[in-house]
């Protein structure tokens, strides 16, 4: 498995479990990610991604968007796109 961070966490929704991410690579639906801060780190897929409340499919470089994630997280944690090899 690779690991390429793709993303940091800006803000995240305790009540919804909602990170806001701010983007540094492309990201879409049904890719495996890892979010990672000190020692609390998890690996989920992305089952859906909102820019502006609306739903897209992926995102890009500079793009913040919105993923409904599996275990809480934090501000600063690093986001990255996980690939078998």
């Amino acid at each position: 498995m690779t690991e390429q961070e793709v993303g940091k966490v800006i803000h995240y929704y305790n009540k919804a479990m909602v990170a806001v991410v701010r983007l540094s690579g492309n990201l879409k639906t049904g890719d495996a990610i890892k979010i990672a801060k000190g020692e609390d780190e998890f690996e989920m897929k992305i089952a859906s991604m909102q820019v502006n409340h609306e739903s897209v499919e992926s995102g890009k470089a500079g793009d913040e968007v919105a993923i409904k994630v599996d275990s809480p997280t934090k501000e600063g944690a690093a986001v990255s796109l996980v690939t078998a090899e």
